[in-house]
């Protein structure tokens, strides 16, 4: 039996030897900082056999793989002390994955239930369970006998898992008394990790799906070390603290009406200017790389959807409705009705790439359970664009998309990385077909110089696609822009343009957004910047405060000048202190106060004042407007 380690060595067995055990001979420190191993792509625990020809890499807490091992662990003891609190009989299991940043479990206590402020007995009894430093070991059962121990434990969760599962051995996992159907990987003790919160207890339906039980979900974290734990604490703090949900409102910038609307956000005017200068400046720059701005209707026949094939693969997610007998889909994408523009006039090879634009709205539906502010939403705007264009323009459309993600991104601050996602188990179209876009993205990827990680399966059911995913100020990551390659319409829809020769020719449709979702875009905005927007979208600019009412027509004036010269201000002469006036101004997280009694009046001066503290005297009106001007001009 041959083993390959990372630097090309080879090491021989003629027994089963275990990740530890190779890890023990590289040397004793090794063996102490490792949680597992990566086993020929495959990630392994560091005490479970190997018995056959690999590659094999040490993993250690510093890997990025290594929060796998001790999260997944950490998920079974949490499992386990909620068995011993609430007992083994009176507990049924559903699952308790990973997930980013920490893992969950969930259950169904036959009798009773869990809340938050359970979380900290459940947490004293994991202590103990990781005190005890239990072993954990995996074994392996017949699929039949697998389904047999499950239901003597009354676990009926598990066994409808096992029941699909299409291999003949199923593997499991046991520390002391508990044990639980997994494919791992795990620590080889409990004691092997200490650092984790429990953060909160919510409901999810079994498998996702509203007509199953609701069961409990208990979300934890851990990590490696102390200081890693309470860094992330610190982040899910200040994470409260920019709350969307609670800050839009607060702003005067959006709602949602739960019991008329849910998961449609309204607007306020505040919340509009914002949008509204989202859409400028993503107008400007679609006109700079050469886009038509278009628009589509928002219902169509759904005769339309069957030949896209959103019928077939997204029907679930789309809203219909009737009149006159005849059946109509609300549009949960804007590519059929750029598809109708394309096809509406014959199309020369010269007038290639066609690049068409639009805000469209769009309605998907979500389940109630995971709309989440304007994060997930059911009625969202797209800056959506399609590129019909000839195969060999196919990198320079794929890079000139990349350059306008760059200048949009710019602004705000945002660093980005890429996924390249790959064809979904629900697809439309032949592998073949899919391999030849997959590989034409990755080319383009690679000639740009452009680092990208690929994401197996993920691909939208009609084509691959290029995810760019942003970090905002607290680390946070979120897909926004999208670029995907899709030669599967341009055949469902007949496309063709005429080549030199005369000769019919099938284009290459490129869909792509940038901001991706409007209102998801703003959703994270209010979080990257706690609701203290850059001048440029703030939706007041400036706020004029008199001293008291002697000055109030002297700041009306100078509120409007500001008004006249493109500034967005606002005069509040209320019948307030001037210190409570400020104090609402900072609240209100306005960018600048321009203060004005006695002195500012008899200069023609005014003061002024940042919400960070900043403070000018005695400035003329014209040079704080050509000052607000160089800055709102030098942001974008």
């Amino acid at each position: 039996m041959k083993i390959i380690l990372p630097d090309g060595s080879i090491k021989k067995y003629n027994n089963p030897v275990t990740p530890g055990q190779i890890a023990r001979e590289i040397s004793e420190g090794l063996y102490r900082n490792a949680v597992g191993a990566v086993v020929n792509g495959q990630l392994w625990d560091l005490e479970r056999p190997i018995d056959f020809d690999c590659e094999l890499r040490i993993i250690t807490k510093k890997d990025k793989e290594a929060p796998e091992f001790y999260r997944h662990t950490m998920s079974h003891i949490m499992a386990q002390a909620v068995m011993r609190i609430y007992g083994e009989n009176n507990v049924r299991l559903g699952i308790g994955p990973t997930i980013e940043n920490g893992f969950y479990y969930d259950f169904e206590i036959l009798n009773g239930s869990i809340t938050e402020d359970d979380l900290e007995k459940i947490e004293k009894k994991m202590k103990e369970i990781i005190k005890e430093d239990l072993k954990i070991e995996r074994f392996e059962l017949d699929k039949e006998e697998a389904i047999k121990f499950m239901k003597e434990k009354g676990q009926v969760y598990k066994v409808e898992l096992i029941e699909e599962i299409p291999d003949e051995k199923v593997s499991f996992y046991r520390q002391g008394e508990f044990v639980d159907l997994c494919r791992g990987p795990h620590l080889p003790r409990t004691g092997m990790i200490k650092h984790f919160k429990l953060l909160s207890v919510s409901g999810a339906y079994w498998r996702g799906s509203e007509k199953n039980p609701m069961l409990q979900r208990i979300y934890g974290t851990a990590f490696a070390t102390k200081e890693e734990l309470e860094e992330y604490l610190k982040m899910i703090e200040e994470a409260k603290k920019r709350d969307h949900r609670k800050l839009g409102p607060k702003l005067g910038l959006f709602f949602i009406n739960t019991e008329v609307a849910p998961g449609m956000p309204i607007f306020l005017p505040k919340g509009s200017i914002i949008l509204n200068e989202l859409m400028s400046f993503s107008r400007k720059l679609h006109k700079k790389y050469d886009y038509s701005e278009v628009m589509t209707p928002l219902v169509m026949n759904v005769k339309l959807w069957h030949q896209s094939g959103h019928w077939d693969h997204y029907k679930e997610n789309m809203y219909f409705t009737e009149k006159e007998e005849v059946e109509y889909a609300i549009k949960p994408m804007n590519c059929p009705g750029h598809i109708l523009i394309y096809k509406n006039e014959v199309v020369s090879y010269r007038d290639l790439p066609i690049r068409l634009f639009e805000f469209g709205k769009v309605h998907r539906y979500e389940r109630s359970g995971v709309l989440h502010g304007l994060l997930r939403v059911r009625a969202f705007t797209q800056d959506d664009a399609h590129i019909f264009c000839r195969q060999d323009q196919i990198e320079d459309e794929v890079s000139s998309v990349v350059r306008l993600i760059d200048e949009l991104y710019k602004p705000f601050g945002f660093t980005y990385r890429a996924t390249l996602s790959t064809m979904p188990e629900d697809h439309m179209g032949d592998e073949k077909t899919w391999e030849k876009a997959t590989e034409a993205l990755r080319k383009v990827l690679e000639d740009i110089n452009l680092d990208f990680e690929i994401a197996e399966g993920e691909g939208a059911f009609y084509g691959p696609k290029v995810d760019f995913h942003v970090k905002d100020s607290l680390g946070r990551e979120w897909q926004c822009a999208t670029i995907q390659l899709d030669f599967q319409m341009p055949e469902r829809f007949d496309l063709t343009y005429i080549d030199k020769n005369g000769e019919e020719v099938r284009p290459v449709m490129i869909h792509t957004a940038k901001y991706g979702s409007l209102e998801r875009f703003f959703g994270i905005l209010i979080e990257h910047y706690a609701g203290a927007f850059p001048l440029w979208i703030s939706p007041i600019q400036v706020t004029v405060l008199p001293v008291s009412d002697k000055f109030s027509t002297y700041a009306s004036k100078i509120t409007k000048e500001l008004v006249d010269s493109g500034i967005r201000a606002h005069l509040d002469s209320r019948n307030e202190t001037l210190g409570y006036r400020i104090r609402e101004a900072q609240m209100q997280k306005i960018p600048y106060m321009l203060i004005v009694g006695e002195k500012e009046q008899s200069n023609e001066t005014v003061s002024l004042r940042s919400r960070d503290g900043e403070e000018i005297n005695n400035l003329k009106l014209e040079e704080v407007i050509s000052m607000l001007k160089n800055k709102i001009e030098n942001m974008k």
